[in-house]
């Protein structure tokens, strides 16, 4: 991530906001709930139930401080063009082999901006050739083509 946080589109936004408010409402009355029944096994000190169900607690409210985080430092951009590959756009390329591949640019479950893919392709338009300094050395990938998702 960059310094001033993620770019995403509105619809990244609204993702992570509604996985913020699934955390924050259900799943933490989920975990409550489990930590209060795990209680009532008795022996704390040998209570397994009840140090899972507060370690599940932790994984949970780390996470939430982690969205809360990255929404209150994302930028948030919309693109009205398919022109120039940004945050949102689903790009094919090919490599030097001419290996076809499809790629979204979403710090959400595809390729991030900050990423060697994702910084090479950021801002490409259909035919250029852009150079990708991967950790495994450089390689050449041709923008195919570019849509919105």
């Amino acid at each position: 991530m960059s310094e001033q946080g993620e770019v995403l589109t509105q619809d990244q936004k609204d993702a992570l906001e509604a996985e913020l408010g699934e955390l924050e409402g259900p799943r933490r009355a989920a975990a409550i709930e489990a930590i209060a029944t795990a209680r009532s096994f008795g022996d704390l000190s040998e209570n397994f139930e009840y140090h899972a169900a507060k370690n599940e607690q932790g994984l949970l409210e780390a996470r939430i401080a982690k969205l809360r985080e990255r929404l209150r430092t994302a930028t948030v951009v919309e693109h009205d063009t398919d022109d120039h590959v940004g945050p949102g756009s689903i790009v094919e390329v090919a490599d030097e082999d001419g290996e076809k591949m499809e790629v979204t640019i979403s710090s959400i479950g595809g390729v991030s901006t900050d990423s060697p893919l994702g910084s090479a392709l950021m801002g490409a338009s259909v035919g250029a050739v852009v150079e990708v300094n991967a950790p495994r050395g450089a390689w050449k990938a041709r923008v195919l083509s570019i849509r919105r998702a």
